[in-house]
């Protein structure tokens, strides 16, 4: 089980491949706000609505100087074809190996239906331009999550 983040914790860096097989690294994004959000698997209902929801709050979010990474296990083939079936506009991250899901807290121990799994935690985190985490929130829901985030962030 891995430990979870908390508001002023150092994000931890990445550097993960996106649906098109390029590197995406955190350090890259520093000097501006950036969400990243962890969800269990591409092309999945949930998962799909929630990507959909931040795609059509991307223009709001960026105006506001925010960039979204969204990070699953997914392979890039996966992400690719689920970006191209749903307009995701925002880098889809593969981590296979769940080692960024495990350092942010977003890979454990939770209740599916009743029933104690080990799996991906949906999660969301704001990392501010110093790398710090602004916002930790971690068992989100994929409907309307987006929505409740823009609130919490005064957007």
């Amino acid at each position: 089980m891995s430990e979870r983040l908390s508001v002023g914790d150092t994000a931890p860096d990445f550097a993960l491949q996106d649906a098109d097989g390029n590197e995406v690294a955190l350090k890259s994004l520093r000097g501006k706000n950036v969400i990243v959000y962890f969800y269990p698997a591409a092309m999945t209902p949930g998962c799909t609505k929630q990507a959909c929801d931040f795609r059509d709050s991307l223009d709001s979010l960026q105006a506001a100087g925010y960039a979204v990474l969204g990070i699953s296990p997914d392979k890039p083939e996966k992400l690719a074809k689920f970006r191209d079936r749903d307009g995701v506009t925002f880098p889809l991250l593969s981590d296979p190996g769940k080692d960024v899901l495990t350092a942010y807290g977003a890979f454990g121990e939770k209740t599916m239906y009743g029933k104690k799994v080990t799996g991906v935690i949906r999660s969301t985190f704001v990392v501010d331009p110093d790398g710090k985490v602004a916002v930790a929130q971690y068992n989100v829901k994929a409907t309307g999550h987006v929505a409740k985030l823009r609130r919490d962030l005064g957007l």
